[in-house]
């Protein structure tokens, strides 16, 4: 009986030890088949319905393709039904002012609170160049046009671009720092602040040159 604990003992040390040696080489631990990309953002959707009323949702899997044309990844909501129906939609970030009203909206579908906007006390008006919403408390918003929607695929052109002027720098560009844009963790399921600027891009690595 002895004979077996000790050699019990022994696989179960090398075991103990062929583990580590899996998980711990070049100081990387293996998660598995984890998949995610960050950050991702936190887009609001705006839309209207066949009767004018506005209804907002957060979507994270999007992002741009071309110079002025973006693609978010959706199932089916209100909002895919509004898009659908209209040709048109906004599109708006979530900032760190606006960011339980925005998870709100990314909770509640518009099937089962119509009026959901307005319950958060955002208000709109309607885009300069197309038939949806503007959300005042979102300081920056694209307008979009549909240009697809296949398999879950949304691609939108974008023609105009507004954004509140308290958020634009001296030259007239808009400022991130001052949009205070969030991000969701998927891994924490947390929002996140963006930060500030930490380089310039195409600028920072020229030292390697």
């Amino acid at each position: 009986m002895r004979k077996i604990i000790l050699f019990a003992l022994m696989v179960l040390f090398v075991g103990m030890v062929q583990a580590q040696e899996k998980t711990s080489k070049n100081n990387r631990v293996s998660l598995g088949d984890m998949a995610f990309v960050l950050p991702e953002p936190c887009i609001m959707i705006g839309t209207y319905d066949a009767k004018g009323i506005p209804n907002v949702m957060m979507a994270a899997w999007g992002g741009q393709i071309e110079d002025n044309q973006i693609t978010i990844r959706l199932s089916k909501h209100k909002t895919t039904d509004n898009i659908r129906l209209k040709k048109v939609f906004t599109i708006s970030f979530a900032t760190e002012a606006t960011m339980a009203e925005s998870d709100y909206l990314g909770a509640v579908s518009g099937n089962d609170v119509a009026d959901k906007v307005a319950r958060v006390g955002f208000t709109t008006h309607r885009a300069g160049k197309i038939d949806a919403p503007v959300i005042d408390q979102y300081p920056v918003t694209l307008e979009c046009r549909l240009v697809s929607f296949e398999n879950g695929i949304l691609v939108g052109e974008v023609v105009n671009t507004t954004a509140d002027k308290s958020v634009l720098d001296a030259e007239g560009h808009i400022d991130m720092e001052k949009v205070k844009p969030i991000v969701f963790d998927p891994i924490s399921l947390a929002y996140r602040s963006v930060g500030s600027s930490v380089g310039k891009a195409w600028e920072s690595g020229n030292k390697y040159k």
